[in-house]
């Protein structure tokens, strides 16, 4: 009887190990459950779609209060050199 259950371990673990190797029609495929983060791709960033940006959270994902105060930061930053640059732009245009 021992005999018996040690093959029949052997058949299951030999079975399982064909599965994980692919033999066979294999597992369905896999979709992704969740929205991909969407940015613009025809222009420069802004601040404000750095202010839309939403991650989703994981087990062992970032903390979400420091990747929040991060991209709040980068928004401020990539805003004010916006500003700068519109500003020098604005002075060449009146010629000052």
């Amino acid at each position: 009887m021992t005999w018996f259950f040690a093959i029949l371990i052997v058949l299951a673990l030999g079975g399982v190990a064909l599965v994980a190797s692919g033999y066979g029609q294999g597992l369905a495929r896999v979709h992704p459950d969740r929205r991909d983060v969407t940015l613009p791709a025809g222009r420069d960033l802004a601040g404000g779609d750095l202010r839309r940006v939403r991650f989703t959270a994981a087990v062992r994902g970032y903390r979400m209060s420091e990747v929040d105060a991060l991209l709040a930061r980068l928004a401020a930053q990539l805003e004010e050199n916006a500003d700068a640059r519109d500003g020098a732009e604005d002075g060449k245009a009146t010629g000052t």
